[in-house]
């Protein structure tokens, strides 16, 4: 039975096999990999992927699809909105250290699964996500561009990434309006002791008015936790690289546990 492309689920069918072959040949699954797959819809990475694999872990919202996907006796199915798996739960039920997570995320959902995976950080080994074009371009942005905001500083001091492969809209069934691209995210091996719930407040305070000086954003914030240093308040928040931000983070005392 023919199924159509649900709206609200933010579905777009990859239909285009080069495309596919392209992005399997820069997952490069290996046999023994637990692998992880968001939004595995209609199968076509998932039969590529699990071609080169053992077994596939898949996580697919839609009841109709997941049906599907349970007759091949190779697919772990988890019927869930990704937003609610525990990917560190899902690391220990399947044996592993270390997840490799692939996925053509829902576009209209795919920043709160790029924070979210942050906090699991520690059980992967790699991510690669299809994405839309202008929310890669966000990720790997450099400082004093227009594309460089709170994105692109929360997951650069945790991970290297390449955008590695463009994808048109006519790769999909139906095609978006807009232009999609793959990129690949690795965790750094060393990282500075951020403590991260504090370091994203900062950051999100920094971004919240782009438009103005730091003075006028961070600057009262960072005064209320007395601090006495020298970091130049008078850039706009798009001007300050990642490590710089990374600085001025560890150098704030940590707020005081709860009673």
């Amino acid at each position: 039975m023919r199924h159509i492309a649900r709206k609200r689920f933010g579905q777009h069918f990859l239909s285009d096999g080069h495309i596919i072959e392209s992005i399997v040949d820069g997952i490069n699954p290996q046999r023994g990999d637990a692998m992880v797959e968001i939004g595995p819809g209609l199968a076509a990475l998932t039969n590529p992927l699990l071609a080169r694999l053992d077994k596939l872990c898949v996580i697919e919202l839609d009841r109709d699809l997941a049906v599907r996907l349970r007759a091949n006796p190779l697919l772990d199915v988890i019927e869930s909105d990704v937003l609610r798996v525990d990917f560190t739960a899902l690391a220990d039920k399947l044996q592993t250290k270390r997840l490799r997570v692939v996925g053509n995320l829902p576009y209209n959902i795919s920043t709160p699964i790029l924070f979210q995976l942050l906090d699991h950080v520690d059980v992967v080994a790699d991510q690669h996500f299809m994405l839309q074009k202008e929310v890669i371009d966000r990720m790997v942005a450099s400082p004093s561009t227009a594309a460089y905001g709170r994105l692109s500083v929360m997951l650069q001091w945790r991970y290297d990434m390449d955008n590695f492969l463009f994808v048109p809209p006519e790769s999909f069934n139906p095609p978006p309006r807009v232009d999609s691209a793959v990129v690949r995210m690795v965790p750094k091996a060393q990282i500075p002791p951020v403590r991260l719930q504090a370091f994203s407040e900062m950051v999100q305070v920094a971004f919240s008015q782009r438009r103005k000086v730091l003075r006028h954003t961070l600057g009262a914030w960072l005064a209320q936790r007395g601090y006495t240093g020298d970091f130049d308040l008078r850039r706009r928040a798009e001007e300050v690289p990642v490590q710089s931000y990374i600085d001025l983070h560890l150098s704030l005392p940590a707020a005081p546990a709860a009673a």
